[in-house]
């Protein structure tokens, strides 16, 4: 399967060119999935409630729905982006799947960072795969990387690829991607935006290095720290399916979970 992360460096509130730059950027490089950033379209230093109220869109509906919705029938792909989700109870930090029969997903942030908490809901829904071309897809976003449990789940939920929609500002996540890879044998795609996004006293500067890895936590290929850039990996998606690490041991079958059953409680 070809697939591909997009790295972008949006421009707050300017869902217009944020959404045509990404779409530029996917028309030059032919792949079955892309993996768009966390809140592609918005931008991500909200100042108000009523901000974020006004960019946040209805899942399976809004201009951005719409326009990557044609794009995947256009090309035959499928698109996993981060956007801001409304729903009659509030404003939750999302991404969505979309692919080119007009089936969609949506997965709302279970862990929201820093001033996230004063703005969106934590999420509500339960983490789940999504079937694309053979393949089975799990869904996080950013700070979800931190808890291990997350790709944990979706990797005995049958999850061969990770798509992490990411707005990363730490240094660490790059690197415990590659870790979440071995620990589950799946591919990760981490796709994330670059720049410095300051709005008067609060401001971040994102880390770039958008990546995949391979079942054995091999980096595929790193992006740029600050470059724009889009990437397409060749995988055997099948190479997912082997959880043997040699002829004694498998991660799957040598859990204990008779000593787990407490864990998370």
């Amino acid at each position: 399967m070809l697939v591909s992360f997009v790295q972008l460096r949006p421009e707050f509130g300017n869902k217009p060119a944020n959404i045509d730059k990404a779409i530029s950027l996917m028309e030059s490089k032919p792949a079955e999935l892309y993996v768009l950033p966390e809140l592609f379209n918005s931008g991500y230093v909200f100042t108000s409630a009523e901000e974020l109220d006004n960019l946040a869109e209805t899942a399976g509906d809004g201009v951005t729905f719409k326009i990557i919705r044609d794009f995947a029938q256009k090309h035959k792909c499928a698109v996993i982006y981060g956007f801001p989700e409304k729903a009659a109870e509030g404003n939750y930090n999302s991404s969505i799947f979309i692919d080119y029969h007009g089936k969609f997903r949506v997965y709302r942030k279970l862990h929201l960072f820093y001033e996230e908490n004063l703005y969106f809901k934590p999420g509500n829904f339960q983490l789940e795969t999504v079937d694309y071309n053979g393949a089975k897809l799990g869904m996080m976003i950013c700070y979800d990387w931190i808890y291990p449990e997350v790709a944990r789940i979706l990797a005995l939920k049958g999850a061969q690829i990770i798509c992490h929609c990411v707005n990363l500002v730490m240094p660490y996540c790059q690197e415990a991607m590659k870790t979440r890879s071995i620990e589950n044998r799946v591919f990760t795609i981490t796709a994330n935006r670059i720049g410095e996004e300051k709005r008067g006293e609060k401001g971040f500067t994102f880390t770039g290095q958008s990546q995949i890895t391979d079942c054995a936590g091999n980096v595929l290929y790193r992006a740029d720290v600050n470059k724009e850039e889009i990437f397409v990996a060749d995988i055997n998606i099948e190479d997912a399916k082997d959880k043997k690490v040699n002829n004694f041991n498998s991660l799957w079958d040598d859990r204990r979970t008779e000593y787990y059953k407490r864990l998370g409680e």
